[in-house]
Order: C-alpha cells, then sequence, then structure tokens
C-alpha cells in the first residue's frame, strides 16, 4: 500500500516514506523460501536459514512427547492463527479497517492483535514500512513486519504468536531475524538501525516484548549461521 510522505494515518500512527523499499520475487523450492535480488541472484531467506541451522534436539523431543498427529495439529493452528494476526496488524499499521471475522480463528487472532495494538503499538510514532522486502547482497532477503520508531529509536518490529509465555532463551532465533533485517537496511539504505523489538501475544491473550539488548552480540551470532547455511549447501 503506498502513502504520500508524511501521511497521518486513522490510528494516529505517522507514515514517513523514507526509503524506497521495492518487492522482490519469491521462490519456494522444495518448500525452502528463497527470494531474486534486483542483480539477478536467487538467495535463502532469513527464515530458511534459520530453520537449515536450527538445533532441532528440542523440538523433536516435543513431536515424540505428543506424537507426530497431534504436533501436525497444532503447528497448523498455530500457523493459521499467526497468518490472521498479522493480516490484522498489517491493516492497523496502515489505516485499514479491521474487522473480527465470523470465525474462531479469526475472532481469536482479532482479539490477539488488539493485544499487540494496545500494549506494544502504542510506543510506535512512525511508520517507514509494513510487510517490507529486504535483502542483503548475495547473502540472504526476507519480509520484516514493521519498519518505524518505536520510543524515539529506529527499529526494525515483529509481531508473533504463541501457545504460551516464552523464556527469554527460547526466543533466539527472533533476535536474529531482526538483527539480519536490520543488517540488510543498513547495508541498502546506509541506516544505523540497531535496535529490534518482538512483540508477541500468546492464544490466552497475555502480552509479551523482548528486545535487541547486545546488538553486535546477535549480529555475531547471525553470520555465523549464515556461515554454518552456505557451508551445510556446499
Amino acid at each position: 500500500m503506498k502513502f504520500t510522505n508524511d501521511t497521518l494515518l486513522a490510528n494516529g500512527i505517522a507514515y514517513v516514506a523514507k526509503y524506497p523499499y521495492n518487492e522482490l520475487n519469491r521462490t519456494s523450492p522444495e518448500g525452502k523460501r528463497h527470494y531474486t535480488t534486483p542483480d539477478g541472484r536467487t538467495v535463502p531467506s532469513v527464515t530458511t536459514i534459520l530453520s537449515q541451522t536450527k538445533d532441532m534436539t528440542h523440538l523433536n523431543a516435543w513431536k515424540k512427547r505428543v506424537g507426530e498427529k497431534e504436533a501436525q495439529r497444532i503447528a497448523t493452528e498455530s500457523a493459521n492463527i499467526g497468518t490472521v494476526m498479522h493480516r490484522s496488524l498489517e491493516r492497523h499499521v496502515k489505516g485499514e479497517v479491521r474487522v473480527p471475522g465470523s470465525n474462531l480463528i479469526q475472532q481469536q487472532a482479532h482479539a490477539m492483535a488488539n493485544v499487540i495494538i494496545e500494549n506494544g503499538l502504542k510506543d510506535v510514532s512512525e511508520v517507514w514500512g509494513s510487510e517490507i522486502n529486504l535483502y542483503y547482497p548475495e547473502l540472504y532477503a526476507g519480509t520484516t513486519d514493521l519498519i518505524g520508531v518505536y520510543k524515539g529509536a529506529p527499529a526494525i518490529m515483529d509481531f508473533k504468536q504463541a501457545r504460551k509465555l516464552k523464556k527469554a532463551e527460547w526466543v533466539e532465533d527472533y533476535y536474529l531475524q531482526l538483527v539480519a533485517y536490520a543488517e540488510a537496511h543498513n547495508k541498502l539504505f546506509d541506516t544505523q538501525i540497531r535496535h529490534g523489538r518482538i512483540f508477541i501475544c500468546t492464544q490466552n491473550n497475555e502480552y509479551q516484548t523482548f528486545d535487541i539488548d547486545n546488538y553486535d552480540h546477535w549480529v555475531g551470532r547471525w553470520y555465523s549461521r549464515v556461515e554454518q547455511y552456505y557451508k551445510s549447501i556446499l
């Protein structure tokens, strides 16, 4: 959705068109998401890199504990709720009308989006872009939920749904997503974004937020995962 510069949206957030964001073509060979960058290269998505280099010990133990069928049911239901919640939040950020929907998943996701709006997005004063494609030349690409100003500082922001409240050690890959997008933005537009914020709502409407407390540490971790990924496909 296009806005003119300094548009004040119906939600009171200022949309500031500071950077020329462009859409990238996306493909999913063998179910693994990739993007084609303007130079014609195909690079893996941030989520593909993270999923391919993730320690699966705890996830596999959980699947074994609950059973493959139940694990798949939970994963599918959570993905559906997350998708609808993201759409609702995107509409809010863009100043569009939001409706609860008619089925239970739509209504639950709408209520969860309200929690994030009331607790987290109230501190967003500027939006530079929503659902923005970013890429780091020759390395990776992805789509970030929100870029703008949070509590006075430029930030990459991401929305997450969860079945229960998270411990800090459970969200490390979320931090890596944030710094990956920040690094791409800084490379493309010569910015100095060093802040990232994760907004989480559980399926019981409990709110959590996490922020990057040591940018350099997480950047180092992210590039280690990128290196690990490329070594694995050689």
